[in-house]
């Protein structure tokens, strides 16, 4: 099991990169992690969903994402409830005390999963969240060293020089533990270290001298982890040079429930797009050709927030001067004239107005759709593929003009001018013929060349070389026989 000093070290990166480490090994390898708090989840064929981090580590491994791979889904609907995914299906909606009190329930489920997935392979690499030495959440763990004792399994310790303190990070954490916790972990790493990295040596020596735990090495920082899918929103990055008046200029609003902005990776490895991500406070930036506005984890109150920020005006300006705005799942539905609630499925029950860019209704319902699908774009006729993570149906005038055909139905709404797109599928620009065709249609230049799935490939296997290059990797499968 990795664990992290904290979140965002790259446990996620990590495991990934040791999937493809030991998949190349001959080894059939698996990913887990017991517990994983992200909007930005994948579908599985099943119809379950998981964490995109466990879905990218599944690729790793080469092998098809499992419900089972992340059998404990939170995905945060306010600041203090969450909605609950439990192997692969809506579990229920909890507020953070509630799920505190009730989280070591679902331990059981958790090594059900668990079990199912160490049949199929030879090793698997597990990720924790957040901290073990956060102690205070010790009581009912599911995520860290509750999972660890309870599978009794051995953990290394992965820690992160690029935000500072790494010393005190490892040794405090050594410190907070138990003694039983302690033995079991068994060997740490430092991460994202830029520059000379024998000039950290000595603190090495400290930290393994401290602690006892045996030291795997020091990992520079990969630069290729921005052509990888992210795991949170934290993680998103801007792309393109601003300097570049040529580039087709994508913004994003950045809205606080933003979920499954996956979507904006295969367009971040174009050459010939830059993407520019707009925080609250600003205002959109008027130099846009596209305005992206990407899937929501609480439509409702995301579309409340783009109205406070005052993007609607920008939006609607935009619109005027003959921009392009494309709306992906909750995106889509921001776009159409209403968005009725009946249920209070995201609060108090009402219709509420949309932006009205397109002639459509949606209505959230109870049912979940979850699924991967394929199809083709009408416009071009290209094939296209994706996923489906939505509640909510949606109809309407501008529905009789699609966007896609997707499992032999009519999906998404297109404008009359052609300006204005919505669908509910995910995923769409990984399809590397009708990416080509969308921003030649919209006047930005394709890379003829850019093969989207290899090129995650490729990432994946110079990350996999990267650790080669900087653990000690022996020593990692030495621990997971012994453990």
């Amino acid at each position: 099991m990795v664990q992290g000093t904290g979140s965002n070290v790259g446990k996620s990166l990590i495991v990934a990169g040791l999937c493809r480490v030991f998949v190349r090994q001959g080894l059939a390898v698996r990913p887990f992690k017991p517990q994983n708090m992200s909007n930005n989840a994948a579908a599985t064929a099943d119809g379950g969903e998981i964490g995109r981090a466990q879905a990218l580590q599944a690729m790793a491994a080469n092998v098809p994402p499992s419900v089972h791979m992340n059998p404990v889904l939170l995905k945060p609907e306010a600041d203090r409830q969450s909605q609950i995914i439990v192997q692969g299906r809506r579990f229920g909606r909890m507020r953070a005390r509630e799920f505190g009190r009730r989280k070591a329930e679902l331990l059981p489920r958790i090594l059900e999963s668990f079990g199912l997935i160490a049949r199929e392979a030879d090793l698997v690499i597990i990720e924790g969240a957040g901290s073990p030495a956060e102690v205070n959440l010790r009581a009912g763990d599911i995520a860290n060293m509750g999972f660890a004792e309870a599978a009794d399994v051995p953990v290394i310790l992965a820690a992160d020089i690029d935000r500072g303190g790494v010393i005190a990070s490892l040794i405090g954490t050594h410190a907070l533990v138990s003694d039983a916790e302690r033995a079991r972990i068994k060997a740490f790493l430092i991460n994202k270290f830029r520059g000379e990295v024998s000039l950290f040596a000595d603190g090495e020596r400290l930290i393994a001298e401290r602690t006892g735990w045996d030291s795997l090495g020091v990992v520079p920082y990969f630069d290729g982890a921005a052509r990888l899918p992210a795991e949170d929103a934290v993680d998103i990055r801007e792309t393109g040079s601003q300097r570049d008046r040529k580039a087709f200029k994508i913004v994003v609003p950045v809205i606080s429930r933003i979920a499954n902005f996956d979507d904006l990776d295969p367009l971040k490895l174009e050459p010939g797009v830059s993407i520019r991500f707009a925080e609250a406070g600003r205002p959109l930036p008027r130099d846009a050709d596209l305005i992206f506005l990407p899937g929501s984890k609480s439509t409702i109150d995301d579309l409340a927030g783009i109205r406070r920020e005052g993007w609607d005006i920008d939006i609607a300006a935009h619109v005027r001067s003959g921009g392009f705005v494309v709306g992906i799942c909750g995106g889509y539905q921001m776009l159409g004239r209403t968005i009725a609630d009946p249920d209070g499925l995201e609060g108090t029950p009402g219709v509420h107005p949309g932006l009205g860019l397109l002639d459509i209704e949606t209505v959230l319902t109870g049912e979940k759709r979850v699924r991967p699908v394929s199809g083709i774009e009408i416009a071009s006729e290209h094939p296209v593929s994706g996923y489906e993570i939505h509640l909510g149906r949606t109809s309407g005038v501008g529905t009789r003009r699609p966007w896609l055909t997707i499992e032999g139905e009519a999906d998404g709404a297109i404008s009359a001018d052609g300006r204005i797109m919505g669908s509910y599928v995910h995923g769409l620009f990984q399809s590397d013929a009708f990416r080509r065709a969308f921003l030649t249609r919209l006047g930005a230049s394709a890379d003829e060349t850019l093969d989207f799935g290899a090129a995650v490939e490729a990432t994946l296997d110079q990350l996999a070389d990267h650790l080669e290059a900087h653990l000690d990797i022996d020593r990692i499968l030495a621990i997971a026989r012994a453990g």
